[in-house]
């Protein structure tokens, strides 16, 4: 293994020659905490944090629910793939420099021979990876700080801020100009829950979504409801876990194998694709619907390998109820009886299920609102999506009711519909993030356009003056007939 006394060597070689960090040019505003406000401290929040500081926009903050950084994000926590769905060769926080990227940082620590030995990211690496990325970048992040609910202002927003130090908990208000929701999958929406299952004490109920103790369910019966990544990804957990057997039923009467999105994972369709009618963007979320999310190979082979394991395709629940501490199922018709429950039902966009969004969902153009399918291609759970702006921003519903809405960036999966990927995951970082930052950019540039009008006007002091070329000005009276 070829490895430098300091592996970190070559990223701090390329922070030199990028050169300093620009100085935060945005105006200061005494009444205002940020400039922007991030919402989330994973991934893409410390991403975020990033690209703002290089592009000199200073009085950024970053927040986060979780109470340390071994909390926040999802990698240490409810993902529970073994290796990252995404191809090891996308680009994703390293903001187009090279030495940042986690191959990088992988071969500088296991050679190079190592990584090309992997066919996709250890789960464990890639959260190694993003932690070291925020502290060589002293990204900082407010943990246990959640955000309560958004209030417009006049020119800003009021944020309503819950703190928690582990021992006590208090209210505060700041304000920030703007807000970019990095804040995950059910960023603008909550957990799915089917109506079969609702009803389920949360003792026999869990959600993917949640963070499960596994090992309680060792030696139990389990049931997983769901056929995507999430789902296969849970009964393996609890498989491995020790659970005495596990059913998954999926509703479909076979898995969905085939990854309709890669059809459009070329740069013209990935750059262009806010550019698309909405006819069309319409349809390829509808064909996505339709076909199904597909878990990859290896997590199918996770669950698999164990003969305590039993799948049920075309098996919808029908009932449910607890008797006697255990959950009595009836799908396709036939009875069962479990311990446990687990929900791999993914995710609902609905911006009223969020209190922070509880001022401003009223507001918010839908895809609902913006588009009329044929009947044959209505779907209600896509046209809860947000219709959204170029830059990811929220629009409004009533032209003129909520100009203030275009301070609010979505880059969450909220923003599906719209831009035609899982925004928030690795594929949506090169495309996404610029274009969030150009904009926020441009908007603090024109909405103080005095006071930096008054500043590219202002007298700037001369460099030399004639002594430095005096000698050599040309004169008529000095030269020789």
């Amino acid at each position: 293994m070829t490895q430098t006394t300091n592996p970190d060597q070559g990223a701090l070689d390329t922070l030199r020659l990028i050169g300093p960090d620009p100085d935060n040019w945005v105006a200061d505003r005494p009444d205002i905490d940020h400039n922007v406000l991030i919402v989330g401290g994973g991934q893409s929040g410390a991403a975020f944090a990033f690209a703002l500081r290089r592009a000199g926009i200073g009085k950024v903050s970053v927040i986060d629910g979780a109470p340390d950084e071994s909390r926040a994000g999802v990698w240490l926590t409810r993902a529970r793939m073994t290796r990252l769905r995404t191809p090891k060769v996308l680009p994703g926080p390293e903001a187009g420099l090279p030495a940042l990227s986690f191959q990088a940082w992988y071969e500088a620590r296991h050679g190079a021979e190592a990584y090309a030995k992997i066919e996709r990211i250890p789960r464990e690496q890639w959260a190694a990876y993003l932690a070291w990325y925020r502290h060589f970048l002293s990204i900082p992040i407010r943990y246990g700080v959640t955000l309560t609910r958004i209030e417009p202002a006049d020119g800003h927003f009021r944020l309503h801020l819950s703190i928690h130090d582990g021992t006590r908990m208090w209210h505060v208000v700041e304000t920030t100009r703007k807000i970019i929701l990095a804040n995950g999958v059910a960023g603008n929406g909550k957990p799915f829950i089917p109506d079969v299952l609702a009803a389920l004490p949360s003792a026999q109920l869990s959600h993917t979504s949640h963070d499960i103790d596994f090992a309680a369910l060792r030696g139990k019966s389990v049931a997983v409801v769901g056929g995507a990544a999430s789902a296969f990804d849970a009964a393996a957990t609890a498989l491995e876990a020790g659970a005495a057997d596990v059913h998954l039923f999926v509703r479909r009467a076979s898995i969905p194998s085939v990854p309709v999105t890669r059809s459009r994972a070329y740069p013209g369709a990935y750059d262009n694709y806010s550019a698309l009618p909405d006819a069309v963007r319409w349809k390829q979320a509808l064909r996505f619907r339709r076909s199904g999310s597909t878990p990859p190979p290896d997590a199918i082979g996770r669950v698999t390998r164990h003969d305590n394991f039993h799948l049920h395709p075309g098996a919808q629940w029908q009932h449910a109820r607890v008797a006697d501490q255990r959950v009595e199922v009836v799908a396709a018709g036939h009875p069962f009886a479990f311990d446990h429950v687990i929900a791999g039902t993914g995710y609902a966009i609905d911006l009223h299920a969020r209190a922070e969004l509880t001022d401003i969902a009223d507001h918010v153009l839908l895809w609902r609102d913006r588009y009329e399918p044929a009947p044959h291609e209505r779907d209600d759970a896509l046209g809860a999506h947000p219709y959204l702006g170029e830059a990811l921003e929220y629009l409004e519903k009533t032209p003129g009711a909520a100009p203030w809405l275009k301070h609010i960036h979505i880059y969450n999966p909220a923003a599906f519909v719209s831009f035609g990927l899982p925004v928030g995951d690795v594929p949506s970082m090169k495309r996404d993030i610029p274009a969030i930052v150009r904009r926020i950019s441009r908007d603090l540039f024109i909405d103080d356009l005095d006071a930096h009008e008054a500043r590219i006007d202002a007298d700037v002091a001369p460099e030399f003056d004639e002594s430095h070329y005096a000698h050599r000005v040309w004169r008529a009276d000095t030269v020789e007939h």
